[in-house]
């Protein structure tokens, strides 16, 4: 799983890195690798909340406390990082123009749509092949306790 602490760091870094840009009368032009780190680790952040509003099976299942924990904290991250988005849309709207921050949504939503293909379906597939091999192995185990206690029934009984 993304660490959400990483992503609002990142997010919170490129942000101040921004802010201070725009201070100085930089072209936003200029500011293209700190917008695209701070897309990307917003894209993470709302990546770590979906995931934490929807659990792997295993970890609803041994970790309820850990879980509830998890989602307070992503939700306290995602909603620094919407207090962030709205005061850069403010700045960038006034500095700038609201086409300048439109122009910052699509970056935005291109960046979200590249690591949803790579990274995030990447991850979902690692959580299935988890979650697999944790139901196969869990029913395995079951399988043989059965026939283990059927065995010794049978053979305390003399059958064979």
């Amino acid at each position: 799983m993304i660490d959400p602490v990483t992503a609002v760091g990142m997010a919170t870094a490129a942000y101040n890195g921004l802010k201070s840009a725009i201070a100085t009368g930089k072209e936003i032009s200029e500011m293209g690798q700190t917008l695209n780190q701070w897309a990307t680790s917003i894209s993470d952040l709302d990546f770590a909340h979906k995931q934490a509003q929807d659990p792997p099976m295993f970890k609803k299942m041994f970790g309820a406390s850990q879980i509830e924990q998890k989602a307070l904290e992503v939700w306290g991250h995602k909603r620094k990082a919407e207090e962030m988005r709205e005061e850069l849309r403010k700045h960038i709207s006034f500095v700038y123009g609201p086409s300048a921050w439109e122009e910052i949504v699509r970056i935005e939503a291109k960046m979200r749509k590249e690591r949803k293909e790579a990274i995030y379906a990447a991850e979902e597939r690692k959580q299935e092949i988890l979650e697999i091999a944790i139901s196969l192995g869990l029913a395995l185990f079951v399988g043989a306790v059965i026939s283990a206690g059927i065995y010794f029934i049978g053979a305390s009984q003399g059958r064979w």
